[in-house]
C-alpha cells in the first residue's frame, strides 16, 4: 500500500466487441425477443428472476399482452452506464438491475482498471453495499468478478452507509470503489455507483464519483461483455478480502474527531434521529453519542434497516410526509433538533424547534448554516494556530478555505464567502463535480448533500454533516438561540434568500426535450413583472455573468432585474423537468425579516405561476 501512485493517462478503447448485449432485443420481433429472454433465463444465477422470466415467456406464448409488454421493456436495451453508474428496478433482463447485469458491469469495470494499469500494478477496489434487496448479493458477485479478473478486492463486512465506502476508497488507496445502493429511490430499485481513486485518478478527483469521459470508457467495456456467456465473466470462488468490522469503527472515529472537544460539556441538546429505514442509524447514533450528545432518540418505527421502507411512500427526507414520524416523536419529547438521513446516509435533512412547533429547513438553508459554521471553525483553528505561534493576527491567518456549491443551489453561500474573503466556486450539479474543486473546504448542493470533511470523504456525507449541524445547534442553544436565529443573522447580513423547486414529472421522456425546446424558442422576458436581464443557455457553454466558466450542461439560466433567479433543467435520474427558483429581498433589521420573507415567498409564487403558463405543456406537476 506504500507503493508510489501516479495518475494514468486515459486507457485505450477495448478491442473486443463481439458477444456484447445488443442495444435492443426486440428489433428482430417476437422471435428474437423470445430467444433473448430464453438465453438470459438459461444464464441467470438468481432462481427468483429466472422463474419470473420463464413465467412471462409462458404467458406470452399463451397470448398475454401484459407479459409481452413487460418482456419487451426488460429487453428494450441494456441499462445506460453513466456518471451515476447504474440504477433501475430489480428484475430479469438487460434493462433491469439483476445479477447478470451486475456481473457484466463488474467485468467492464475490471477491464477498465486493468487497461489503466497497463500491467504496471495490480488495481485495488473496495466494494460496499446497503440493505436494499440483493445489495449484498450484488456486492459479492462484484468481488468474485473483480478477483477473477485480477483486481485486488476488499469487501465491506456489512451493510454500511455510502460515505463509509467513499471514505474507504481513500483510506485504502484503492483505484476504484463500488457502492451497491439506490440511495433514496423506491424500494423496487437498486443501483451501482462507481468511484475512482489511487493511481486511476488525479489528485482533485481521488476518491470521487466518476465523471466524463471515464463513464463512457467504462460503458464501452461493459458493452463488450456478453452477460449471458459464463466464459465472458469468470467468477472467483474466493480470494477477495472481507474487511474487519473495525473499518466502520475507524470511519466513525474520524467523523467524531471533527467535533470540537472544548464544547462537549455544553451539548445540552435533545435530538430525534431517523435513518429512514436505512443503514445510517447505528453509525449516526454512535457518532453523536461519542461526540458528547447524550440525548439522542431514534424513531423506533424507522430505526432498523428495511428494504421495503414500510412507513414512507418514498424514502427521501425531501418528500412530503417522510418526516411525519420524526416530527411526531420530536413533539412528544420536546426535542430541539431533528436529524434525518436518507437510506444510504449520504444526505441529511434538519428540522428545528421554532414558534411552538418545528421548522423543516431547506437544503439551501442548511447549506448556508453549515458553510457559516465551517467558516467559524476555520477562524477558531486559525486563532489557535496564531496563538501557538505567538502572534496576535486575527481573521483566517494563513488558512485559505475554499467553498463550493452547485449552480442550482442558492447564491447565499457565495455572499457569505465573499464577505469573509473566502474563495467560492460554482460547479455543475452533482457531488462528482463539487468535490473536484481544488482545495475544497466545504461544498454542498440543495438536494440535502453536504461535504464538510473533503480530506476524508470526497462525496456528500450525511453523517459528518449531521454531527456539525448538531454542534452548531448546541452552540446556539447555549446562547439561548436556535438554528433559525442563526439563519436570520445571515439573512440580515446578505438579504433574505428563499428558494423553491418546481418539478414537472412526465410519462414520456420526449416531453422533456419538447419543454426545453419550447423554452429556448419562446423564453421568458420577465418573471413576476421584473425584466430578464441575464439569459444563458448552459448547454451552449455560454458564460454566466459573475460566475467562472462551466462545462456545457443541459439547462437554462435566467436572472431578473430584481435579482431573482430561475434555472430549468431535465433531471439526470428521474423523468422530471426541474425548475430552481430563488428570490432575494433585503431586510434592514430583525423586525423587517418576517415581511421580507413574505415578499420573497410571494415572488416565488408569482415566478412559479409564470413558469406554468410559459410551459403550457400540461404534464403532471409534483
Amino acid at each position: 500500500m506504500s507503493q508510489q501512485r501516479t495518475p494514468s493517462s486515459p486507457p485505450p478503447s477495448p478491442t473486443e466487441t463481439t458477444g456484447a448485449v445488443p442495444t435492443t432485443a426486440t428489433a428482430g420481433g417476437p422471435t428474437a425477443l423470445a430467444e433473448a429472454a430464453r438465453a438470459w433465463a438459461d444464464a441467470d444465477p438468481d432462481p427468483r428472476t429466472r422463474a419470473e422470466l420463464l413465467a412471462d415467456l409462458d404467458a406470452v406464448t399463451a397470448g398475454d399482452d401484459d407479459a409481452r409488454e413487460r418482456l419487451a421493456d426488460a429487453f428494450a436495451g441494456p441499462l445506460t452506464f453513466g456518471t451515476a453508474g447504474l440504477r433501475a428496478a430489480l428484475g430479469a433482463g438487460p434493462n433491469r438491475m439483476n445479477r447478470l447485469v451486475v456481473r457484466q458491469a463488474a467485468a467492464g469495470l475490471a477491464r477498465y482498471l486493468l487497461d489503466v494499469s497497463a500491467g504496471a500494478y495490480r488495481p485495488r477496489a473496495v466494494i460496499g453495499f446497503d440493505a436494499r434487496h440483493n445489495s449484498d448479493v450484488f456486492a459479492a458477485d462484484t468481488a468474485a468478478v473483480l478477483t477473477a479478473a485480477g483486481v485486488e478486492s476488499l469487501l465491506m463486512p456489512a451493510a454500511l452507509p455510502t460515505p463509509v465506502l467513499a471514505w474507504a476508497v481513500r483510506r485504502f488507496d484503492a483505484e476504484a470503489g463500488v457502492m451497491v445502493t439506490a440511495s433514496h429511490n423506491p424500494p423496487q430499485d437498486n443501483g451501482y455507483k462507481v468511484y475512482l481513486g489511487g493511481r486511476a485518478s488525479d489528485d482533485d478527483g481521488r476518491g470521487a464519483q466518476i465523471v466524463s469521459p471515464v463513464d463512457a470508457a467504462i460503458a464501452e467495456r461493459i458493452r463488450a461483455v456478453d452477460a449471458t456467456d459464463p466464459a465472458a465473466v469468470p467468477l472467483a470462488a474466493d480470494g477477495w478480502t472481507v474487511l474487519d468490522a473495525a473499518v466502520a469503527d475507524e470511519y466513525r472515529a474520524g467523523v467524531t474527531a471533527l467535533a470540537r472537544p472544548d464544547t462537549f460539556d455544553a451539548r445540552d441538546l435533545a435530538i430525534v434521529l431517523t435513518p429512514m429505514h436505512g443503514v445510517g442509524g447505528s453509525t449516526m447514533t454512535r457518532v453523536l453519542t461519542d461526540a458528547g450528545f447524550g440525548d439522542v432518540h431514534l424513531v423506533a418505527e424507522q430505526a432498523a434497516p428495511d428494504p421495503a421502507f414500510p412507513t414512507v411512500a418514498f424514502p427521501n427526507p425531501e418528500e412530503p410526509g417522510a418526516l411525519d414520524l420524526a416530527l411526531a416523536a420530536a413533539r412528544e419529547r420536546g426535542a430541539d433538533l431533528i436529524i434525518a438521513n436518507d437510506p444510504d446516509a449520504d444526505r441529511v435533512a434538519l428540522a428545528v424547534a421554532h414558534d411552538g412547533d418545528y421548522r423543516v429547513l431547506t437544503g439551501d438553508e442548511t447549506g448556508a448554516l453549515l458553510g457559516a459554521h465551517v467558516l467559524d471553525r476555520e477562524r477558531r483553528a486559525a486563532a489557535e494556530d496564531q496563538a501557538g505561534a505567538g502572534t496576535g493576527a486575527g481573521g483566517l491567518g494563513s488558512r485559505r478555505p475554499v467553498f463550493a456549491n452547485s449552480v442550482v443551489s442558492s447564491r447565499l453561500l457565495a455572499r457569505i464567502a465573499r464577505q469573509a474573503g473566502v474563495e467560492h466556486r460554482v460547479t455543475l450539479t452533482g457531488f462528482k463535480w463539487i468535490t473536484r474543486t481544488p482545495g475544497l473546504t466545504f461544498g454542498y448542493e440543495e438536494a440535502l448533500g453536504y461535504c464538510v470533511d473533503p480530506a476524508a470523504v470526497r462525496d456528500k456525507d450525511g453523517i459528518s454533516a449531521g454531527l456539525l449541524a448538531a454542534e452548531l445547534a448546541a452552540d446556539a442553544k447555549a446562547e439561548g438561540r436556535t438554528l433559525v436565529d442563526v439563519l436570520d443573522d445571515l439573512h440580515l447580513l446578505h438579504g433574505v434568500h428563499r428558494t423553491r423547486q418546481l418539478s414537472v414529472r412526465v410519462s414520456d421522456l420526449g416531453l422533456l426535450d419538447a419543454m426545453m425546446h419550447h423554452l429556448r424558442e419562446s423564453g421568458p422576458t420577465a418573471f413576476d413583472g421584473s425584466a430578464v436581464v441575464v439569459a444563458v443557455d448552459l448547454a451552449a457553454g455560454e458564460a454566466v455573468p459573475g460566475l467562472p466558466a462551466l462545462p456545457p450542461t443541459e439547462g437554462l439560466y435566467w436572472v431578473t432585474e430584481a435579482g431573482n433567479r430561475v434555472i430549468v433543467r431535465p433531471s439526470g435520474t428521474e423523468p422530471k423537468l426541474k425548475c430552481y427558483l430563488e428570490a432575494v429581498v433585503p431586510a434592514a433589521s430583525r423586525a423587517e425579516l418576517p415581511e421580507a420573507t413574505a415578499r420573497a415567498d410571494a415572488t416565488l409564487d408569482a415566478i412559479a405561476t409564470d413558469l406554468r403558463e410559459l410551459l403550457d405543456l400540461s404534464p403532471r406537476e409534483d
